[in-house]
């Protein structure tokens, strides 16, 4: 069984679809650009924004911190409340503390937020850090955060493979494997692309809290690295 396990934010404990969206549409709407189609915005759910406009939308650095700006603007008071907790994860933080396991979040949402949005739904009891990206603005990359995790959370020189990473895009499994770490991915609600998480290393993909939980309890010790 792991005994430490890290947990991405969007897409893996909670549905941020509705407000992720939402405030992508006000941010385009502000900047007088075409709102994209709904399977682009969806593919901004997990990654970096700064990374997803300009990938995505073809914006220059520059139109990006615009964008990300604006998409705060509305997120901030609003967006990151139009939110739902993924169902059965509360419940399963909450058991796998019982059992001995220590949890932290690792997220590359600004860490401010992310305490809000962890408060709002019954996770902080369960979390011994909660860690996200600078809320100064600071570009890091989700294994940045994963590392400022481990430091916090005293496990840079505890054995990789007590230590999972739960996410739901390859960049929380790339991420993960920066750091020497293997993560499960989650497919809770379908925002990676077929066959990405597989692709990128993932351990496993489940689908439910019950399939997470599982494999939580029946592996852990013997993975010592991710898969190459």
């Amino acid at each position: 069984m792991y005994r430490y396990i890290l947990f991405d934010l969007d897409g893996t404990l909670t549905d941020s679809r509705e407000g992720i969206l939402n405030c992508l549409r006000y941010a385009f709407e502000k900047m007088d650009r075409p709102v994209p189609e709904e399977d682009t915005l969806l593919r901004f759910i997990g990654p970096p924004l700064q990374d997803s406009f300009q990938e995505f939308c073809g914006f220059t650095p520059e139109q990006a911190e615009r964008a990300i700006g604006l998409f705060r603007e509305r997120y901030v008071p609003i967006g990151k409340f139009e939110n739902a907790a993924a169902p059965g994860l509360p419940e399963l933080l909450a058991r796998l503390k019982d059992a001995g396991c220590v949890l932290g979040l690792a997220s590359s949402k600004p860490e401010g937020t992310c305490r809000e949005i962890c408060d709002h739904f019954g996770f902080t009891p369960s979390l011994a850090a909660i860690t996200g990206s600078p809320d100064s603005g600071e570009d890091w990359t989700k294994a940045d955060v994963i590392r400022e995790a481990l430091r916090r959370m005293d496990l840079t020189e505890t054995a990789p493979g007590e230590i999972l990473m739960v996410g739901d895009r390859k960049f929380d499994v790339l991420g993960a494997a920066e750091c020497g770490l293997g993560c499960v991915g989650v497919e809770f609600f379908g925002y990676a692309d077929p066959g990405e998480l597989e692709a990128a290393g993932a351990l496993a993909v489940v689908r439910s809290a019950e399939e997470l939980e599982q494999f939580i309890k029946t592996h852990g010790g013997a993975e010592q690295a991710p898969r190459s």
